[in-house]
């Protein structure tokens, strides 16, 4: 997991350029008993997981929290293999945003 300021280093952007990704549901951040976190395996070096912004949109459009969001993306499916997060950084998109589309039904 990355504090504001140790992702904002990794993206080359302020802690505010963070904030503004993570509002505009473009990368994931969740509270913990440390305070926010945005957990490191939603970059892909020194950006967001490539389709991870739409997928996190479906999720909320769909009602999920960020942590529910983050236990779906990491929930193993045999149908994929992997987990969904898995498939994203893989660039296998297509099927992972079809499945967070059909939630909010």
């Amino acid at each position: 997991m990355l504090s504001f300021t140790d992702a904002a280093a990794r993206l080359g952007l302020g802690v505010s350029g963070v904030k503004a990704l993570v509002a505009d549901h473009k990368l994931l951040a969740l509270n913990t008993e440390d305070g926010t976190v945005i957990p490191e395996r939603c970059l892909d070096g020194d950006a967001p997981v490539k389709h991870l912004g739409g997928v996190l949109t479906l999720l909320h459009d769909a009602g999920y929290s960020p942590e529910e969001s983050w236990a779906w993306l990491n929930t193993s499916d045999d149908a994929l293999p992997g987990t969904p997060l898995q498939a994203l950084h893989e660039n296998r998109a297509t099927e992972i945003k079809r499945r967070a589309q059909a939630l909010a039904f």
